[in-house]
């Protein structure tokens, strides 16, 4: 029972000692310009590990999210590029991403594919259409004011906050106040016995796979905007951080376990890990090495958890 508790604490813990400690190592760090550049920077991969959350718990992955973030910020760039609205853009990357979270979840449930294969499969087929598409070329002529989506504020907060805390309200209300949710975690902790008690595991993983998708093009417009280009090599690598941020939050990859407020522990962790290399001087190839660490520390206390029946 007290190595449950520990576990649910640990990332509250590793969160206030790393965000203490790089307040003492660095005077930058507690600056509001610093702290706002923080939560704009994760907010990215924050919205995608939330989707991430809901794809784990079901007992899945998603290698293809990097990838369908670049695409959805492209085709939603190149939407206003071509005269539509901001809001219709926007929706544009939205919709693209959820086409491809619901190809994803098609593939793996009427296929019978493992998780794994078809979205490492996807992962190259949707950046090689992106780069099709945009011949290789980002896209620049956008509306500035698209960039009140990535950069903006809202009483003094950035914008990208209030959208993600909209966000993990919803992920959250949709895990533990919802059918959806109840079911993920069914198929996560059993997908045998959740199909013999007559749950739709086909539909409810393919909802699953689509709403991670939807999430991913969102994060992949606020990416864009942020950048206020649309960038078919965006998003490359983002699929272990958004993995990483589950995995830090207390999910597990054996599906079954998994938290929205666990999730965004571990995306700030690694933004903080992030900034505070940044503003000490860590090589990024060091910052990258460490989040694989993190990663394999964090699955090998899951796996000695388990075996111990904790």
């Amino acid at each position: 029972m007290k190595s449950g508790v520990l576990k649910r604490l640990l990332p509250f813990l590793t969160l206030f000692v790393l965000f203490i400690s790089l307040s003492i190592a660095s005077e930058n760090f507690l600056t509001t310009t610093n702290l706002s550049a923080v939560v704009r920077q994760t907010a990215v991969i924050n919205i995608m590990a939330l989707g991430m959350t809901m794809v784990i718990i079901a007992g899945a992955i998603d290698l293809s999210v990097g990838s369908i973030l670049a695409m959805g910020g492209l085709l939603g760039t190149m939407a206003m590029e071509k005269g539509a609205p901001i809001p219709a853009g926007v929706a544009v990357g939205i919709a693209a991403g959820m086409f491809w979270g619901f190809a994803n979840g098609f593939l793996v449930t009427r296929l019978k594919i493992n998780p794994f294969i078809v979205t490492l499969g996807t992962l190259g087929i949707v950046r090689g259409l992106t780069l099709i598409i945009s011949n290789g070329l980002p896209v620049h002529q956008i509306p500035q004011g698209f960039s009140y989506l990535g950069e903006g504020t809202v009483a003094g907060v950035p914008f990208v906050l209030w959208i993600l805390l909209l966000c993990a309200a919803g992920v959250h209300t949709v895990l533990e106040h919802t059918r959806l949710g109840r079911y993920a975690f069914a198929i996560g902790s059993n997908p045998d016995a959740a199909y013999y008690a007559g749950i739709p595991v086909a539909f409810h993983t393919t909802a699953v796979f689509a709403i991670c998708g939807m999430l991913t093009g969102l994060a992949g417009m606020i990416e864009a905007s942020r950048l206020m280009t649309g960038q078919p090599t965006a998003g490359t690598g983002y699929e272990l951080q958004a993995i990483a941020a589950v995995v830090i939050g207390g999910g597990s990859l054996r599906g079954g376990e998994g938290t929205v407020v666990g999730t965004l522990i571990g995306a700030f962790i690694m933004g903080l890990l992030a900034n505070g290399s940044d503003l000490l001087g860590i090589s990024p190839y060091v910052q990258q090495a460490i989040i694989g660490a993190v990663i394999i520390l964090a699955v090998t206390v899951d796996e000695l958890r388990k075996r111990k029946g904790v």
